[in-house]
C-alpha cells in the first residue's frame, strides 16, 4: 500500500479539508497519516483509520510557535518515508518541500487560503516579509498545489507562474445527519434561527457587528459555533448590549456534531468583510456548509460568495457589514415567509450540486497524475 503524510498546524480534528483529503486518500489506496500540532482540548480524528501524529511545541502561538512546529516537523516528517507528501497551508511548506526533495518524492501544496494576504500580517511587518520571501522561494519550484478558489488561483499564477488545482470546500452530504431540536439549538416557537458557525471566528469576520445586529432584531435567535482569536469577545459584547438571552454560544465540535444544529435553523451567515485580499477572494467551509444543511446564506458582498449564491439564489446578499444592514436581512427572513420559503427550496436544490461527492473529482485525478 502507498503511504502518504498530510501536515498542518491547525486543529486536525475539526478541519473538515484536511479530513476530507486524509479519506479521499485512503479511498484510493492509500495509507495515510496526519502530522499536526497538539492543542489542548482537541478530539481525535473521527475515524481511526488515518494515523495522527500530534508535534508539543512549547509555545502556544507567534513567531516561536511557528518557528518550533515547523522544527520539529522537519525531523518528523525525517522518519516517515512516504510516497506522496501534502503540505497544508504555508506554515507547513518548508519542511514538507525539503524532505521530498531528500526522499524524492512528489509534493501537493494545499494552499486554504491567500496566506500573504491574511487579515492584519501586513501591519506585522518582520512576519510579514519572512512568510512572502518563503513564498516567493518555494512556489516558483512547487509542481502540484491546490487552492479553494478561482480567485485566490488566479493571484498565485499571476505571481508565481503556478497553476493550482481549484477544490472549493464543498461539504459532504448531511443527508444523513440527524437534526437536533431547535429548543437544543436555541430557539422557540415562532423564532427565527440563524447560526454563525466556524473556527475563525477572528477580526474582520463580522462577528461583533452580528452581535450588535441583534439588538435590532424581534423574534430572532441566534446560534455561535465554533473558536477564534474574538471569540471571549463577542460573548462579552453580547452581555454589554444585553442580547446574551438572544444568542447561545456552543464551542467548536466535530463536523457531524456542528450540523446537526446547523439543519435545525432557518438560515447561516457568512459575514467576512473586504479587509484584506485572502478575505476579498475567499469562499468559506460554512457557505457550503449551510447549503448541504438546506438553509438560505445571509452572505456579505465578497466576489466568489456573491457569484455562488445568485448562481444558485439560495440566498441574500447584504450591502455592507454592518449592524443596520445585518438586522434588516434577519428581519427580512424572519417576516416574509414565503421568500424564506423559496431559499430553502433553492438551497436544498443546490445541495447536490455543491457536494464534497462532486467537488472532490479535481482532487482525485490529481493524486492519479501525480503518483503515475
Amino acid at each position: 500500500m502507498k503511504k502518504a503524510v498530510l501536515t498542518v498546524i491547525s486543529d486536525i480534528s475539526t478541519d473538515q479539508r484536511v479530513i476530507k483529503q486524509a479519506e479521499l486518500l485512503r479511498e484510493n489506496g492509500f495509507d495515510v497519516t496526519v502530522i499536526g500540532r497538539e492543542i489542548r482540548g482537541i478530539r481525535d480524528l473521527p475515524t481511526s483509520r488515518t494515523g495522527q501524529i500530534r508535534l508539543k511545541v512549547p509555545f502556544a502561538k507567534g513567531p516561536l510557535m511557528y518557528a518550533a512546529f515547523n522544527l520539529r516537523l522537519f525531523f518528523s516528517l525525517l522518519g516517515r518515508k512516504a510516497d506522496l507528501y501534502i503540505a497544508n497551508d504555508l506554515d507547513t511548506l518548508l519542511p514538507s518541500f525539503l524532505v521530498s526533495k531528500l526522499f524524492r518524492r512528489p509534493l501537493i501544496y494545499d494552499s486554504h487560503e491567500y496566506f500573504t494576504g491574511q487579515h492584519g500580517l501586513a501591519e506585522r511587518r518582520f512576519s510579514f516579509y519572512v512568510w512572502k520571501r518563503l513564498e516567493g522561494f518555494l512556489l516558483p519550484r512547487i509542481r502540484w498545489m491546490i487552492t479553494v478558489s478561482k480567485s485566490i488561483a488566479d493571484l498565485y499564477e499571476r505571481e508565481y507562474g503556478v497553476k493550482p488545482v481549484v477544490v472549493r470546500n464543498a461539504s459532504p452530504s448531511a443527508a444523513n445527519i440527524s437534526p437536533r431540536t431547535r429548543n437544543e439549538a436555541g430557539a422557540k416557537e415562532g423564532d427565527m434561527l440563524a447560526v454563525f458557525q466556524g473556527s475563525g471566528i477572528n477580526p474582520g469576520r463580522g462577528a461583533e457587528e452580528l452581535i450588535e445586529a441583534m439588538a435590532l432584531t424581534r423574534g430572532v435567535k441566534l446560534l455561535v459555533i465554533g473558536s477564534g482569536d474574538v471569540y471571549d469577545e463577542v460573548m462579552r459584547l453580547a452581555t454589554e448590549k444585553g442580547v446574551s438571552e438572544k444568542v447561545k454560544f456552543m464551542p467548536r465540535m466535530p463536523w457531524e456534531e456542528m450540523m446537526s444544529y446547523t439543519l435545525s435553523c432557518d438560515a447561516g451567515l457568512s459575514l467576512d468583510k473586504d479587509t484584506c485580499i485572502n478575505q476579498r477572494y475567499s469562499l468559506p467551509n460554512k457557505v457550503f456548509d449551510y447549503i448541504s444543511a438546506g438553509i438560505p446564506v445571509i452572505a456579505s458582498p465578497l466576489p466568489e460568495v456573491s457569484a455562488l449564491v445568485s448562481e444558485f439564489g439560495c440566498g441574500i446578499l447584504l450591502t455592507d457589514v454592518t449592524p443596520s444592514e445585518i438586522a434588516a436581512k434577519l428581519m427580512l427572513l424572519k417576516n416574509d415567509a414565503s421568500l424564506l420559503a423559496s431559499l430553502k427550496n433553492n438551497a436544498v436544490a443546490a445541495a447536490p450540486e455543491l457536494t464534497w461527492e462532486k467537488e472532490k473529482i479535481a482532487e482525485q485525478d490529481l493524486f492519479r497524475r501525480v503518483i503515475s
